[in-house]
């Protein structure tokens, strides 16, 4: 299959004064993570980190502070691919081994998926409303002339630090708690900022169809992530995939996941 050439690999948004959505728009929906970035006053956030097929820290240079946190919601490949590029990294610890040593063939399976060749990985397309059974790449476009997909890896980060359920991230002008959201996977983790009752969620929670059957989530911790949410004060949800929402959508899509869950498993 050919690809076309991408003119840009990165888009970004400006939230607000201190927060910025940045996303690949040529990785397809499943797997277009967004990536966020809050400046701070001591240090700056960027909570997960796309794929990594070409440099995030390049692209978001212009608003990048000097010193920069980047945070692993969880490490699967669409959340942690740039994390290799900053010196401090946070993460779970019962994922921490995959930032250490990130595996390809273990974060991602299917019949047809060479762990060396991500040409090779198709994923169903959530946006053909008629058959989105049909597979499409992981990609309908290449960063830059000459990129071979087959050379794609996810490079082992650097400066890694756990944090569990409690602990706080201070930036300055900023302080996110951390909560501990197991379900989609182990060591998922969301950051609440009370004050402004802003939730980070990372994959536990988004405006769509929520996985949770892959070789390590746990549905009983999922529903109790579930209930969890339903009891946070929240204001915005900014998620790891999809647009941002508010605590009546929050409601909303956890009472219809409720439902997709009793009929999953015959209740």
């Amino acid at each position: 299959m050919s690809f076309q050439i991408a003119d840009t690999w990165f888009e970004k948004n400006q939230i607000d004064g201190d927060i910025t959505l940045i996303y690949e728009p040529h990785v397809v929906p499943l797997v277009r993570c967004n990536i966020w970035h809050i400046r701070g006053r001591d240090r700056d956030l960027m909570i997960d980190t796309g794929t990594g097929l070409t440099s995030l820290r390049t692209f978001a240079a212009d608003i990048l502070g000097a010193k920069v946190m980047a945070v692993a919601t969880h490490v699967h490949l669409d959340h942690i691919g740039g994390h290799h590029e900053f010196d401090h990294c946070v993460v779970h610890p019962d994922e921490a081994d995959g930032l250490c040593t990130p595996s390809m063939d273990t974060n991602l399976v299917g019949e047809t998926f060479d762990p060396h060749n991500l040409a090779t990985l198709y994923l169903p397309n959530l946006e053909d409303k008629t058959d989105p059974e049909i597979a499409t790449p992981m990609v309908t476009a290449l960063p830059y002339a000459g990129f071979d997909l087959s050379s794609y890896t996810i490079r082992p980060a650097k400066g890694i630090e756990c944090v569990s359920e409690g602990d706080v991230i201070d930036i300055g002008n900023h302080a996110f708690e951390v909560m501990h959201l197991p379900g989609h996977s182990p060591g998922s983790i969301g950051l609440w900022e009370a004050k402004t009752g802003t939730l980070f969620s990372g994959d536990a929670i988004y405006d769509g169809p929520l996985i949770y059957d892959l070789h390590h989530s746990n549905l009983t911790e999922y529903e109790a992530t579930m209930r969890r949410l339903l009891q946070l004060p929240v204001d915005v949800v900014h998620a790891g995939h999809e647009p941002s929402f508010n605590r009546a959508r929050l409601h909303e899509l956890i009472t219809e996941q409720f439902r997709t869950w009793d009929v999953a498993v015959g209740r």
